[in-house]
């Protein structure tokens, strides 16, 4: 083979392989596309209120497995660094309780955003003392006597009782649980020095598990589902105090019947809230967990789902 007939052969090699390679490059990025722009494939990132991640480990789960080009990659955190996350968009969805403000929709829509907001259940703050404690019922107002300072020990509120000081502990400072109770127990006002933070939920049912005289503040998701072993196992670690509305009215624990009623004076709605501008992914998990397979977790989970799920009959003759 001549010099020429070699320098011709390389180049025609060289080029096929160009093709080739770009051929193949071509069919990557459309195998990504396909995974990417609908409501049951590609990638979201969302950020959960800590109160709800037994739930949501569930809900991510069963999605996935339904929908195995579907990734929803989930971080757990308080219910102030999740809204922060949904500002600065880091995240595309968030579960909190609350619902966007009016100066929180304000700050999206300067950047021409209007997130959707979807309730999908109903839950509770749960107050939970050690298990030897013999003060398990509450009115409002002693709640709010405790949170003040005004009642600062256990014989103020149980006259029986030996357990001394009383110490409130919440799962952390920036938690949805530290907010409800200071808008609508506190009105707003500051905690006192017997009021004080761990980090997560668990860590208050472990704190309390072992102090006798804490009085602690968790979400009811975390020991609510009868089906969940780690649920129960914290259950069995702590007694569930009963609040009633006022001096006059009957005690109830945070079931999901009273729940329902809002018989238990510490209710609250749970929302997702989407920042997509068009039908992607996080639109797809946001309709799933507020879809019929979606609302059936969260009624078993202990919650009370934003719309309860039918069940058929047939009925024979």
């Amino acid at each position: 083979m001549s010099v020429f007939s070699k320098i011709k052969h390389s180049v025609l090699c060289s080029s096929l392989r160009l093709v080739f390679i770009s051929v193949l490059f071509a069919a990557c990025n459309s195998g990504q596309k396909e995974f990417t722009d609908t409501t049951t494939s590609g990638k979201v990132n969302i950020v959960v209120d800590e109160s709800y991640s037994l739930l949501f480990d569930s809900q991510i789960y069963t999605f996935q497995k339904l929908y195995k080009r579907a990734t929803i990659n989930a971080t757990f955190k308080p219910e102030k660094e999740a809204l922060a996350a949904l500002m600065n968009d880091c995240c595309k969805v968030i579960v909190i309780n609350r619902d966007l403000s009016v100066n929180e929709r304000a700050e999206f829509k300067k950047n021409n955003l209007f997130p959707v907001s979807t309730k999908i259940a109903e839950d509770a703050v749960a107050l939970i003392v050690n298990n030897n404690n013999t003060s398990l019922q509450l009115t409002v107002e002693q709640l709010k006597n405790i949170l003040s300072g005004k009642d600062s020990v256990w014989k103020q509120i149980n006259p029986s009782s030996v357990e001394g000081k009383i110490n409130v502990v919440f799962d952390n400072n920036n938690s949805a649980n530290e907010r409800y109770l200071r808008e609508n127990i506190l009105e707003n006002q500051a905690y006192q020095k017997n009021c004080f933070a761990v980090k997560s939920n668990p860590d208050v049912i472990n704190y309390v598990n072992t102090h006798s005289n804490a009085l602690g503040v968790i979400s009811v998701n975390w020991i609510s589902d009868q089906d969940d072993t780690l649920s129960q196992r914290f259950l069995q670690k702590v007694k569930v105090v009963a609040i009633a509305k006022s001096a006059n009215y009957d005690y109830f624990k945070p079931y999901q019947a009273y729940i329902k009623t809002k018989d238990y004076a510490l209710c609250r709605d749970v929302y997702m809230i989407n920042r997509q501008t068009r039908a992607g992914l996080g639109t797809g998990f946001v309709s799933f967990v507020a879809g019929e397979k979606g609302q059936r977790m969260i009624l078993k989970s202990g919650l009370v789902p934003a719309t309860i799920p039918s069940r058929v009959v047939e009925l024979k003759y």
